[in-house]
Formats: structure tokens, C-alpha cells, sequence
């Protein structure tokens, strides 16, 4: 294994925990997962959920994560 991989490894590592503390504390305080563009159908005997505005905002902030670990690391 190389030194590159190792930090390639630490740096998922860190972006999946961040991401689950982003869940853990949302799902506490009810903000995520509940935004605006949230789809949410209930029927008796039915619920259906998809969660577009929360995809969105992660979307958005994981690619700017992204483009910040690539522009400084060169």
C-alpha cells in the first residue's frame, strides 16, 4: 500500500464520519431529512418518502468538499 492510498483511505474515513454526524445530529434536532423538496406520500396501509432537497444540499456539499481537498492538494 502506498503513502498516496493510505491518505486517500483516511481522508473516506474522515468524509463518512462527518457525514454520519451530519445524520446523527440532524435526525436529533428534525432539520435534516425534513427540508423543503422532500417527497413525502402517506395513505393508510402506504408511506412513501424520498428525500430530493436533502440529497441536493449533501450533493452540494460534498462536491465542495471535494474541490477544496483537490485545489490544495495541488
Amino acid at each position: 500500500m502506498t503513502e498516496q492510498t493510505g491518505k486517500m483511505l483516511m481522508v473516506a474515513g474522515a468524509v463518512i464520519f462527518f457525514a454520519g454526524l451530519i445524520f446523527f445530529i440532524g435526525s436529533k434536532t428534525g432539520g435534516l431529512g425534513k427540508l423543503p423538496g422532500d417527497i413525502v406520500v402517506k395513505k393508510p396501509g402506504f408511506s412513501f418518502y424520498f428525500p430530493l432537497g436533502t440529497s441536493i444540499l449533501l450533493s452540494i456539499i460534498l462536491s465542495l468538499l471535494l474541490y477544496l481537498y483537490y485545489k490544495l492538494r495541488g
